[in-house]
C-alpha cells in the first residue's frame, strides 16, 4: 500500500469512496491536508505514456481510502477518513506522526457503523472521550490521542 498527498485529479475516486459530489472533494484537496491509500501492485515510480500524467485523474479501484485533516491550536483534527480497514489505520498514522513532531493531540469522530475507523484507532492507541457532535442526526464518539 503506497500513501501519497491527494491531487485535485483524485476527486472522483474520493467522491465514489465517500459516496460525495465531485466538486465537495475537490474542495477538501484544497482545504484541508489529504493522503490517500492506493494500491501497492501499481508502482508510483514507474514511467508513465504521454498520454497518462498523475494529473489525469486516478481509478477508484486503485485507490483503498482517504484520509483528510487539519490542525488548530494544539489539535489535529481528523475531518474524514474512509476506505478498507488497513487503509484506515495507515491512513490514520499520518496525522498522528504529524501530531507527534508537533506535540499536538489528535482527536477524529467516529460514527457507530465504522468499526473500521474505531479498531484503527483503538490500535494507534487513541481513548474513548465520549459522544461527540451529531452528523444528519447521526451519534458519534470522539476519540483522541494526547501527545
Amino acid at each position: 500500500m503506497n500513501v501519497r498527498d491527494a491531487l485535485e485529479a483524485d476527486a472522483d475516486a474520493l467522491a465514489a469512496i465517500a459516496d460525495s459530489p465531485t466538486d465537495v472533494m475537490q474542495n477538501l484537496v484544497h482545504d484541508r491536508t489529504v493522503r490517500v491509500a492506493e494500491d501497492s501492485s501499481r508502482d508510483p515510480n514507474a514511467d508513465i505514456s504521454s498520454s497518462e500524467s498523475q494529473y489525469s485523474g486516478s481509478n477508484p479501484e486503485d485507490l483503498l481510502g482517504f484520509i483528510s485533516f487539519d490542525a488548530r491550536e494544539n489539535t489535529v483534527h481528523v475531518t474524514q477518513l474512509d476506505g478498507t480497514s488497513d487503509a484506515c489505520k495507515r491512513l490514520l498514522a499520518e496525522p498522528v506522526r504529524f501530531a507527534e513532531g508537533e506535540s499536538m493531540a489528535v482527536e477524529v469522530l467516529v460514527a457507530p457503523e465504522t468499526n473500521s475507523i474505531e479498531t484503527a484507532a483503538e490500535e494507534l492507541g487513541f481513548k474513548k472521550q465520549g459522544q461527540g457532535p451529531q452528523f444528519d442526526g447521526s451519534p458519534t464518539v470522539r476519540f483522541r490521542l494526547e501527545p
